[in-house]
């Protein structure tokens, strides 16, 4: 599982907004001095892009930057242009999914709330594949489904990394886990899968009773990932049936820890999350009507 790209883009990205800023020049005055548009410098700052080697040595020049600096940013940048694994995929997936896995692939730790769903790292490969045919609404061929689902178990090997597993917290709507997903087989495989994932250090796993009533996150289902460079700033990461955000600014990103914090006190314990999911994988056949 090689780390992405996206996260190394963003941090040049930032040595680049700083580098600028610490020579009192704004963005526009930079980009007239090397010749381009200031939405090229802004897509470059912003992390919307990448930088290639001789852009990006007009703009050290610029900044005045030492040598041993220069050398450690444009290995910075080589490095941003890796291809991951997700790249096989390409044809496939939507360029917002694809940056999220870059994201994901990146994080040391990610906290979940999932309102609708068991979240894609905690699915099975039949959950994933009713979700991803349903979602796509007969829209994509069989053989696109199936390419899905590959892509989804590949990125639940995140957890079981040997070296540095991803560390993941999820507090799941108590309704996600009671709506039935194909089939009784399909459900019962879930949530054997659910008690199986509890068991490892490195993944938490609570319910919220639906007898919570109104919460902080009625508006729908997000993440929060936290990257392994302390330089790396977290981001939060919200999705829609037709859009995807994502949160970086401050005031933004507190509110989102601030709901997880408020959803993962009011939710059950991980022992009685256990214990319930337990209580569901037993009563699956009532649940799906069969």
């Amino acid at each position: 599982m090689g780390r992405g790209p996206t996260v190394r883009r963003r941090r040049l990205a930032g040595e680049l907004r700083r580098l600028r800023e610490r020579q009192a020049v704004t963005i526009e005055e930079a980009a007239e001095r090397v010749g381009w548009s200031t939405a090229k410098l802004s897509r470059i700052e912003t992390a919307r892009v990448g930088v290639t080697s001789p852009d990006l040595t007009r703009l050290l020049d610029l900044y005045e930057l030492d040598t041993q600096k220069r050398a450690t940013l444009h290995s910075l940048a080589r490095t941003a242009r890796t291809r991951g694994w997700w790249d096989a995929y390409s044809d496939s997936l939507p360029s917002d999914y694809a940056t999220y896995i870059q994201l994901e692939a990146e994080a040391a730790f990610v906290r979940s709330f999932d309102g609708m769903l068991v979240h894609g790292l905690l699915q099975t490969e039949d959950y994933a594949r009713e979700v991803i045919r349903s979602a796509l609404m007969a829209l994509s061929p069989p053989a696109e489904v199936e390419r899905r689902v590959e892509v989804r178990m590949t990125r639940q090997k995140l957890l079981l990394s040997e070296d540095s597993p991803l560390r993941f917290w999820t507090v799941i709507d108590e309704a996600a886990l009671r709506r039935c997903v194909g089939s009784e087989s399909v459900m019962r495989g879930q949530y054997a899968k659910l008690l199986e994932c509890m068991m490892w250090d490195n993944v938490t796993i609570q319910v919220l009773p639906t007898a919570v009533g109104a919460h902080p996150a009625t508006a729908g289902s997000f993440a929060i990932m936290e990257f392994r460079e302390p330089h790396d700033p977290n981001v939060a990461y919200v999705e829609s049936m037709t859009s995807i955000l994502y949160v970086e600014g401050d005031v933004e990103l507190y509110r989102y820890t601030l709901a997880f914090d408020h959803l993962r006190a009011v939710a059950l314990s991980p022992d009685r999350s256990r214990a319930l999911i337990s209580q569901m994988a037993e009563r699956s056949s009532e649940r799906c009507g069969q």
